[in-house]
């Protein structure tokens, strides 16, 4: 379940799915240059060039990662945010291995199955099993308001392989076609917000409400 608090005294949505790790999405205008200051184990704050790109790195040394849509945490001094406006917000945490992971999944992203891709190099670099993965998908545009071409339609519908419920007319429900590929891909503990960032503009911003607002919301992870 999703719940409204606060960071720094600016608002901030959790889900009650992770609560032994730093997870939030924050709402409209919210100051990143405080992420570094809630918690004083945190040594470094990293951010990626997000591209609408399957591509997901591990968190190392380096301070930049370009072109990438996917971080990987295994390090407890480490916060990672990623930046959205309709795209859907992915978050897992492996609560056996103690690792987690942001992705981004526009449209591109929810295709290319970036969330699976995700979980699938959990699994590969630290031996991340589904069963073992708690996953929120934040706030995102919803089915109410994502009306895309038959093209788009076909392409999102055809990552699953049951799409019932997934669509209706030309609308397309992006928060639900993630979960239906983590569910297929065996993950059973997935908090979906039911909060749509055009519907609740007030709160989150909208690329498509707003006409190609440059503006973003947040999806911040850290592992305690």
């Amino acid at each position: 379940m999703f719940y409204f608090d606060e960071i720094e005294g600016q608002r901030v949505l959790k889900s009650n799915y992770l609560e032994n790790v730093t997870a939030f999405f924050t709402t409209r205008g919210f100051d990143t240059s405080t992420l570094n200051e809630f918690d004083t184990s945190i040594k470094r704050v990293i951010t990626p060039v997000q591209t609408h790109s399957d591509h997901i790195e591990i968190v190392d040394e380096r301070s930049e990662y370009p072109d990438t849509d996917g971080l990987i945490v295994t390090r407890a001094d480490t916060l990672v945010y990623l930046r959205f406006a309709d795209c859907t917000p992915l978050i897992l945490y492996d609560e056996i291995n103690k690792i987690g992971a942001i992705s981004h999944a526009g449209w591109r992203g929810t295709a290319a199955k970036i969330g699976i891709k995700t979980l699938e190099k959990m699994g590969v670099n630290f031996g991340t099993k589904p069963q073992n993965v708690v996953t929120i998908i934040g706030p995102a545009i919803g089915c109410c308001c994502y009306e895309v071409s038959d093209d788009v339609k076909n392409k999102l519908l055809s990552t699953v392989e049951n799409p019932l419920g997934l669509s209706d007319g030309k609308k397309v429900d992006l928060k639900r076609i993630n979960s239906r590929q983590f569910e297929e891909a065996g993950v059973s503990k997935i908090d979906i917000c039911p909060y749509c960032t055009s519907c609740n503009n007030d709160l989150f911003y909208s690329y498509r409400k707003e006409e190609g607002t440059t503006d973003r919301h947040y999806a911040v992870f850290k592992l305690s």
